[in-house]
């Protein structure tokens, strides 16, 4: 108090210039204390994110699976440069096609134009062996820091070699090892019909929850897209 009488004595001595200029100082220096606490913030709050894509390339799904493509491409234009992904195509089999950088938009679209081709010589959906994938995929990637989640387009149809396609009494628990062992683990599945889609809602949400569960049709992919940026914390 004693230091403080002084110096207010002092202030409504002041001119009104000065007074002018002592304010401008004190905002100019309060705004950049701002500006600096936002920006920590934002940076403290990002977490760069692995999003794994399951790609339907089988025969039942090629109807669908230009609409799918474009649903691709746009999602990883939402992801930031830090992110990244992977993308497992499925048919008979199931193997990796791109890995990289969703914003290398050229790299990504020749991936997925060249290996989703469809092989008259193929026949099954390895959805199963391809989630197994998927989540191998998300835990080494949650170890290297990243926030992981798996994106399934296609239409969930099982056909061809039954060891190779989704085991649905099985499938609630492989999740819930992979979100048990990284917390933040979301999952979005897209384009399948709707008694597929309703199937993994019903299973997949006692595991993942509504909010790290997404799932959409055609009709609603845009939305689903949305909802999936929230979900790994954009």
């Amino acid at each position: 108090m004693i230091t403080l009488l002084p110096f207010l004595c002092y202030f409504f001595d002041m001119s009104n210039t000065l007074k002018i200029v002592l304010f401008g100082i004190i905002f100019f220096i309060f705004l950049c204390l701002g500006i600096f606490g936002l920006s920590q913030l934002k940076v403290d709050d990002f977490h760069k994110a692995a999003v794994i894509f399951v790609v339907d390339a089988s025969a039942s799904n090629q109807k669908n699976l230009q609409n799918q493509k474009m649903i691709i491409r746009q999602l990883c234009s939402m992801l930031d440069p830090e992110d990244h992904v992977k993308m497992l195509r499925v048919s008979e089999d199931s193997y990796l096609i791109y890995e990289g950088s969703p914003q290398s938009s050229s790299e990504v679209r020749k991936s997925i134009e060249k290996f989703t081709q469809y092989d008259s010589k193929e026949y099954g959906t390895a959805y199963g062996l391809a989630l197994k994938k998927a989540f191998n995929h998300a835990l080494n990637m949650y170890k290297e820091g990243y926030v992981p989640a798996v994106v399934v387009i296609g239409d969930l149809e099982n056909e061809g070699d039954v060891d190779k396609q989704i085991d649905w009494d099985t499938l609630p628990e492989e999740v819930a090892n992979v979100r048990n062992q990284a917390n933040e683990f979301a999952m979005m599945f897209l384009f399948a019909a709707p008694e597929k889609l309703d199937l993994v809602k019903e299973r997949l949400t006692p595991v993942l929850g509504e909010n790290k569960l997404i799932i959409g049709s055609e009709t609603t992919s845009n939305k689903s897209l949305r909802r999936f940026l929230n979900a790994i914390g954009r």
